[in-house]
Order: C-alpha cells, then sequence, then structure tokens
C-alpha cells in the first residue's frame, strides 16, 4: 500500500502542469496588466493543463523593471514585461520606441515596431530569451503641479523619466531630470525628489497621480513600448502543445494591445476630468518645437551607437512615411 501511495503522488507530480512566473511592475488597471491578464487567459484556453502561468502584478516578486532584463535571462523569472527603454544598456536599438517625436501617432508606432521587430528579436534571442509580443503605452506627457506648456515652465523642474534618452532631452530643455524605475515614482513624489513625471495620462490614472499632481500636458513625447519577454529555456522544456499556445496567445495579445491603446486615451481623458486633473492637449506649437530641438541630439546619438542597424531601420520608416 505504502508504494502505491509514493508511485501514485509520484504520477501526480509527473503530471503537473509546469509552473511559470510572469513578473510585472504596473498595478491592476494599467494597460499591460490588462494586456498581460488577456494573455494569461489565452494560454489557459489553448494549452490546457499543459502549462500554468501566474501573473505577478505590482513588482509582488522584488523586481524591477530594471532587473527584469537578467533576471528572465537567468530564469529566475521566467517571463516578464518591460518597457524596452530600460534595456538600452544592454543594446542601445531598444531605445528606437522611446526617442522623442520619431512618431506622431498609433499608426507610425505600429509601422516603427513592424520595421524594427527582427533587431529587438536579435538581442533577446543572443541573451536566451523570446520577445513574446509589445504593448505600446499611449503617447507620452508630463504630469505636474502645473501647466507644462512653455520653455519657461520647464526651467528647473524636477522631472522623472524613464530612460537616458529622456534624461538628456529634458536637462537640453532646461529642466533637472532624473530617470527612474516606476517603483520609485510615487516615493520620489510623496518625499519631494521630483516635482513631475513623464509617463502616460494611462499609467499616472492607475496610479492615482491626482492625489499630487493636478495638470496633465499632452507633450507627445514619445509612444514607447514595453515587451514581454521569456526565458528561452523555460519555454524549450514545454510540450509542444504549451509551445504552441503561448506563441498564439502572444500573436492574439499583441493584436489586442495595439487596438486596446487606440481607444486608451479618450477614456483616460474622460477619468483625469472627473479628478478635476488639467489637461493642456495640444500644447503650444512653438513649445513642440522647443522641445524637438531639445531632442534633436539625443537621437544623433542613438543614430551613432546603433550604426548601420539603426540607420536602417530610419531609412525604411522615413521611406514608408514619405509614401503616405
Amino acid at each position: 500500500m505504502a508504494l502505491a501511495v509514493c508511485l501514485g503522488l509520484g504520477l501526480n507530480t509527473a503530471m503537473a502542469a509546469p509552473k511559470l512566473d510572469f513578473s510585472s511592475e504596473y498595478n491592476a488597471g494599467s494597460i499591460h496588466v490588462e494586456g498581460d491578464s488577456y494573455f494569461v487567459q489565452q494560454v489557459e484556453e489553448l494549452a490546457g493543463d499543459d502549462v500554468d502561468i501566474t501573473l505577478h502584478m505590482g513588482g509582488s516578486l522584488g523586481y524591477k523593471s530594471p532587473d527584469h532584463f537578467y533576471a528572465v535571462a537567468d530564469n529566475a523569472v521566467q517571463i516578464a514585461d518591460t518597457l524596452a527603454a530600460f534595456f538600452g544598456g544592454v543594446d542601445p536599438i531598444l531605445l528606437l520606441s522611446s526617442l522623442p517625436f520619431i512618431v506622431d501617432n498609433i499608426d507610425e508606432a505600429k509601422v516603427l515596431y513592424d520595421i524594427a521587430r527582427p533587431e529587438y528579436e536579435k538581442v533577446f534571442a543572443e541573451n536566451d530569451q523570446i520577445l513574446l509580443y509589445s504593448s505600446p503605452w499611449p503617447p507620452t506627457g508630463i504630469w505636474a503641479k502645473k501647466p507644462i506648456v512653455s520653455a519657461e515652465s520647464l526651467k528647473n523642474l524636477k522631472i522623472r523619466t524613464f530612460d537616458r534618452t529622456g534624461t538628456q532631452v529634458f536637462k537640453e530643455a532646461g529642466a533637472a531630470s532624473i530617470s527612474l524605475a516606476w517603483g520609485d515614482v510615487v516615493p520620489q513624489l510623496a518625499t519631494g525628489g521630483i516635482e513631475a513625471v513623464l509617463t502616460s495620462a494611462d499609467l499616472g490614472a492607475a496610479a492615482s497621480f491626482w492625489e499630487q499632481q493636478s495638470d496633465f500636458s499632452g507633450v507627445q513625447y514619445a509612444v514607447p513600448l514595453n515587451m514581454v519577454h521569456m526565458n528561452k529555456e523555460a519555454f524549450d522544456e514545454l510540450s509542444e502543445k504549451a509551445q504552441a499556445a503561448i506563441l498564439e496567445a502572444a500573436k492574439r495579445t499583441e493584436a489586442r494591445n495595439w487596438e486596446a491603446v487606440r481607444s486608451r486615451v479618450a477614456a483616460n481623458y474622460e477619468t483625469l476630468a472627473e479628478h478635476k486633473v488639467a489637461i493642456h492637449d495640444p500644447i503650444p506649437a512653438d513649445f513642440r518645437e522647443f522641445l524637438g530641438n531639445a531632442a534633436k541630439p539625443a537621437v544623433a546619438e542613438w543614430l551613432e551607437d546603433t550604426g548601420e542597424r539603426g540607420q536602417q531601420v530610419m531609412t525604411a520608416f522615413e521611406a514608408w512615411k514619405a509614401k503616405q
């Protein structure tokens, strides 16, 4: 009888679905967590009992976004959702989507992503990972306690940016900028370490920024991309059914995310208005020109850092725009 029980336990263990941890620094209600939840749901429907994915929100696994690349590479966590700009130190090509004032709308951002995706995939593959899908942010703006609609309003402003490019651009524009992971933003706002935040209306709404900030200025800085990436070894160890399910779910989620972001801005602005946040969109044309000029050195530096790869991507993108 004891032997039978042991054999039974061994059989149950063998049949248990592989468990994968999925790390996100964002909160429930954010556009990215909604997309990631959809992905997990799709995998469950397609794979059945062949794999079990648990989505951990709000940085609950202890990883901040900048930690994700190597955490996934080392298989400390199997899947993560991360702002690509945090990986600029791994390869500058991953800074592309957060370059300022390159795209003017969601359609252009999608075309640029499609052109650059093979380059993104190479970087992840070289680091034992798979790029599953992208998740675009609504266009980036500035949360503050005042309208940010002129060069003067930026002067010496202690503003959080999300990557080195943004830090460089806003220093060039006269602000006191600092790059912070998302988990550090609210504590820094509370203590006065920063006065303003470069992010989307969406993420600010998910964090109830209206409790500390009164204005959102839609400067249309960029349409940054989050990327969901998976450890290659963990993927390879799954059954063929689970692998196919994950790839199909990723395809579906990417299509869903790019559609969802199109309606998100209007919904975000309605939420902000309900909480008495003053919305400044569009910003004055001369201010946008000022910001565009401040961004030129950073874009030139990116082209130098990425060399032929970056130039080919930008040439293809400009050629597409010329046909529109």
